[in-house]
């Protein structure tokens, strides 16, 4: 099993910036549900899908879950899944095209 470090300094940095999308998508499933919840100005859904865009849906699927949060919303999980299926796509290739 190689070690992180054998991954290269190209992939290492986009394993850490999909880690740091996917922390920052959760939080904002929280902010967003806490906002909800009082009343209060909330996260656009916009927002929601570029940042599981770029990278950052695992946060935002476990953020859903966690906050039971745009959970029934068809149109926003539509969309969502989308923004999913595209990052992953995108990771993928660059996976195996940056250097290792």
């Amino acid at each position: 099993m190689p070690t992180l470090i054998a991954l290269g300094p190209a992939r290492l940095a986009l394993l850490g910036a999909c880690a740091v999308l996917s922390v920052t998508s959760f939080v904002m499933y929280g902010w967003d549900k806490a906002a909800a919840r009082r009343g209060s100005r909330r996260v656009p859904e916009a927002t929601l899908h570029l940042v599981s865009l770029a990278g950052g849906w695992p946060g935002g699927l476990v953020g859903q879950r966690v906050f039971r949060h745009k959970t029934r919303k068809q149109p926003f999980r539509a969309v969502f899944w989308c923004t999913a299926v595209t990052s992953l796509a995108v990771f993928a290739w660059l996976w195996v095209n940056l250097p290792a």
